[in-house]
């Protein structure tokens, strides 16, 4: 017997996000943040709302801050309550109760298994990935779920391989990392979505790293680079994904939270639409320059090709301060939910 969450949806007809399009700077983000990009719309919700606390990504000396949404905004703002999801009996077993009480469960699995990484890992390589699973028949071995770009369908052996079950069965299972989303009684009102929004990010302009975090990125790229190229190839990817394209993807997504913003009635931020935009196409710029400059090994100019990006930070900060800084109160006091603890 099948059941869904949202019964309406289908993989074959669905309709990615905008903010998935391939005409983006970077379409995809990371597995847990592309997963509500899809499932917010699909309540009827903008998932451009929950987007202020990117102006806390920081540089952490290896890494540019791994970006997520903090459950707690997804309360104050949409009065979803994401909980994690004990996990003692089958996993699908679990889901399959949960999306019979209209909950959609987010869940830590292979990606070997998911069709849609087709030509990055499908049957190629084992990586943690999370999905939203929205519909599922143990019968007919099919599940559709939320990951990456969009909805997705995957059926027989690769349900097998994600629940572990037939001929991927292990004595010792893994118990993946599993939430499950309660949805509100009655949605909220645009106004009040807008309303808390705006006062997230005045809560958040106040959690920003206090010194320009490209600056410090920049300062130690030169040489960063020069161990990367050290080591082979795959690793590059792995080090590109982890500061530029965290940095690039977190800004466009910015990009997008203020031309939302704009679109409310906040023209004055229309300037920050583009600053943000420059920190996303300089990083692009600078990822191919730097494969260029692993592949020849020549590293000087790297921090140079930085520059645009770390004055857009700066100029970006200025504008946020002078409408949403410390001199702004706000109206809303954040909650910090059990979940989000």
């Amino acid at each position: 017997m099948t059941e869904a969450v949202f019964d309406r949806l289908s993989a074959a007809s669905y309709v990615r996000s905008p903010l998935h399009s391939q005409e983006r700077d970077w379409p995809e983000t990371n597995c847990y943040l592309d997963v509500w990009i899809e499932l917010l719309p699909s309540l009827g919700l903008p998932p451009e709302a929950c987007l202020a606390y990117s102006v806390t990504q920081d540089f952490e000396g290896d890494q540019f801050t791994f970006f997520k949404v903090p459950l707690e905004d997804l309360e104050a703002l949409y009065g979803l309550k994401v909980t994690e999801l004990a996990i003692y009996d089958r996993v699908e077993t679990h889901v399959q109760q949960q999306i019979g009480r209209g909950r959609v469960s987010l869940v830590e699995v292979d990606s070997y298994f998911l069709p849609d990484t087709q030509g990055v890992g499908y049957h190629e390589a084992h990586g943690k990935t999370t999905i939203a699973v929205n519909r599922m028949d143990f019968e007919a071995r099919t599940m559709e779920y939320f990951h990456g770009l969009g909805l997705h369908r995957l059926e027989g052996d690769d349900f097998d391989g994600i629940f572990q079950r037939g001929a991927h069965a292990q004595p010792l299972p893994f118990l993946p990392y599993t939430e499950f989303v309660k949805f509100p009684e009655v949605l909220p009102t645009p106004e009040h979505i807008l309303s808390v929004s705006e006062d997230l990010l005045r809560h958040h302009l106040k959690r920003r790293p206090a010194d320009n975090p490209i600056a410090a990125f920049a300062s130690v790229f030169p040489a960063q680079v020069e161990k990367v190229s050290e080591r082979d190839f795959g690793f590059f990817h792995l080090y590109a994904f982890n500061t530029l394209r965290q940095l690039g993807a977190n800004f466009e997504l910015f990009s997008a939270y203020l031309d939302w913003l704009a679109g409310q009635g906040r023209s004055e931020l229309a300037e920050g639409v583009d600053l943000a935009k420059t920190i996303s196409s300089t990083c692009k710029m600078v990822q191919f320059k730097l494969a260029r400059a692993v592949m020849r090994k020549k590293f000087q100019g790297l921090d140079e090709g930085l520059n645009p990006a770390v004055e857009a930070w700066d100029n970006l900060m200025q504008l946020l301060d002078r409408h949403y800084g410390q001199d702004q109160k706000p109206r809303f006091a954040p909650v910090v939910s059990a979940a989000g603890a």
